[in-house]
Formats: C-alpha cells, structure tokens, sequence
C-alpha cells in the first residue's frame, strides 16, 4: 500500500467522500433533500457505532460478499469523523488538487463559492448532536 487515505496526513483531514446534489432539485425540494443526507449520516453513524451487525447485513443482502473485509472497511473507514471535519476546507483541498493538475479551470474560491450550500450539513450536525 502506498497512500492509506484514513490515516496518511494530509488525506486523512479531509473527508473521503462528498453528497452532491442537483441545484435546481435541491432549491424545489428541501424538505428532501435534508430527508436524504439525514438517512446517509443516520447510516454513516451506524456503521461506526454497530460495524459487526451491519457488516453482517451488508452480506446477508448480498451487498458485499465478505463479512471479514466489510468488517474491516467498516471499522477502518472512520465513518464517526463527519461532525468533526470541515466539508469546505475538504472541498477546497481537493479542488486545489484538481486545479494544479489542470482537472478544473476555476479557483477553490471560486468552486466553494458557486457550488455549496452548507446549511443542511450544518442543520444536521446540530440536530444529530450524538
């Protein structure tokens, strides 16, 4: 292995995942969408605190096709990390990244400030304190 994203700095600061959503859907539906990204960090926060019983799920549905490595993925993924990260210092980390290599053309500035909307994250952060 050569990067393990988890733990190697500076990866690990950052989350390793993102939700996006349509612009004009999310403006129409809010109620929704909030109901969407509850379910997603509802599960997230499962599969932290319960990683054997949701691995043993994930294989009886045939979602995965090994207990032992989705219990691994599982305890290893640092899923009860995402009240304590920072989604936009995220996004303008890897879209500096993307910049550099000419991937995208616009600043992180530019990215963070025409493509986010944080409120629903942060409504959820408060309402599913822990």
């Amino acid at each position: 292995m050569i990067v393990k994203t988890v733990v190697d700095r500076p990866w690990s600061q950052y989350f390793c995942c993102m939700l996006a959503g349509n612009r004009e859907y999310v403006r129409k539906n809010p109620v929704a969408t909030k109901r969407a990204l509850r379910a997603i960090l509802k599960a997230t926060d499962l599969c932290a605190t319960e990683p054997e019983p949701t691995a043993r799920r994930l294989v009886d549905r045939g979602i995965a096709a090994r207990y032992d490595y989705t219990l691994q993925t599982l305890r290893e993924n640092g899923y009860d990390k995402w009240r304590e990260y920072d989604a936009e210092d995220t996004i303008r980390f890897y879209a500096l990244r993307l910049h550099e290599t000419g991937f995208v053309k616009s600043s992180p500035q530019k990215i963070i400030a025409n493509g986010t909307d944080w409120r629903f994250l942060e409504e959820l952060k408060r309402e599913l304190k822990a």
